[in-house]
């Protein structure tokens, strides 16, 4: 029995897990969060963007297909990536 409800998501104890913070820096006043993805053996680049904007946190949710098989690597790439995403979209990224 237990195979069918795994099969079919049924025995609802399990809560998906919190994203955890790998890496996180500021950046032009936005707060880069690398949340990277575990892909297989590898890690996949992941991330939020957030600023406070008239006392509201805003958040952007970014992934990205690039793999790298050592944490460390991804989550430097991840900070890049939210570096580039505000440089090229700056205040229009909550829009």
């Amino acid at each position: 029995m237990s195979f069918w409800k795994n099969l079919f998501g049924a025995g609802g104890d399990r809560q998906p897990a919190a994203a955890s913070i790998d890496a996180q820096e500021e950046f032009e006043g936005y707060l880069i969060k690398a949340t990277l993805m575990k892909s297989g053996g590898e890690y996949q680049v992941a991330g939020t963007i957030e600023k406070e904007i008239d006392g509201e946190t805003k958040t952007y949710s970014f992934i990205r297909a690039d793999k790298f098989s050592d944490k460390d690597d991804c989550a430097a790439a991840t900070l890049g990536k939210g570096r580039q995403i505000i440089r090229e979209q700056g205040k229009f990224l909550f829009d």
